[in-house]
Formats: structure tokens, sequence, C-alpha cells
């Protein structure tokens, strides 16, 4: 299996610790969006694609690249996600661009990460801390999931 993973972490490093966390189980190559031409996925048969959460959806810049890519039909890919909720249910239109394109989601993960946004940086944002290490044990079993699913 060749992974890689794609993310994008902004703000406060939430998920890079979740990125890392995953590629070192999957012992998955590491990119930041941006930093690849869209064609170079086609050579991985596993991509993760994962990013904080702004306005209720995974980086404008995650958004704009699954868009350039090219339909990958059945390549498996994985969604991550860090928010002041932790939920996957942010994962609707990455999860939607990302089927639109023909991929075979194997897994979505999600967890809170430190939050700053708007009012709540007058306050010192929610979830200090986050993801903690309880958070990044999940993150690696999550990650142990996906080797099963990929027959290795």
């Amino acid at each position: 299996m060749k992974p890689v993973i794609v993310y994008s972490s902004v703000h406060h490093g939430n998920t890079a610790k979740v990125a890392r966390t995953i590629a070192d189980v999957l012992g998955a190559v590491l990119v930041k969006t941006g930093e690849t031409p869209p064609q170079s996925f086609e050579v991985y048969d596993l991509i993760g694609f994962g990013s904080g959460i702004y306005f209720g959806s995974h980086h404008k810049a995650m958004l704009a690249l699954v868009d350039s890519l090219p339909e990958l039909n059945g390549k498996k890919a994985f969604i991550f996600s860090t928010s002041g909720r932790g939920s996957t249910g942010f994962h609707k239109r990455l999860k939607g661009k990302l089927l639109a394109k023909e991929f075979q989601i194997v897994g979505e993960f999600a967890c809170k990460g430190f939050d700053t946004y708007s009012l709540l940086k007058i306050f010192g944002g929610i979830n200090k801390g986050r993801p903690d290490n309880n958070d990044l044990q999940e993150a690696k079993k999550f990650a142990q999931g996906l080797l099963g699913t990929q027959g290795v």
C-alpha cells in the first residue's frame, strides 16, 4: 500500500498533529495542501484529506484541491478534521466532492481542536490542549482500522 495524507493546518496546528499521528501508523507521505500538483496523487493507493473546519466545512484550499483533481475512479480515500465540536457531520461537503470524483471513502475521523474563532477568541478559546493524547490515541486506532481495509 502506498498512502499519502494531504492536509491544511492553519491556525493552531491541530490538524497537523492528527495528520502526523495517522501518517506514522500508515507509513504515509505527508503533504500540505498546495505543495504538490493534483496529478501527483494518482500514484497513491490511499489518500487522506484533512483540515480544520471553517464555517462548517473543510478549509477552502482543501476544497479547491479536490475540485482540481482528475477523476480517480475507485481510488480509496479517508477524511479527517479538527474543530470546536469534533464532528464528522462537517465532512459532508468534502465527502460529496470526493464521491463526485469517484473516490471510495473508507473512513472518517474527527476530533475536537483548540478553537479561537470569532467571539471565542475574546474568552481565550475552547478546547485548550486539544487534540490531546486521548484524541491522538483515537486517531491511531482509526489509522489501524484503515490498515485492515487495505488488506495489509
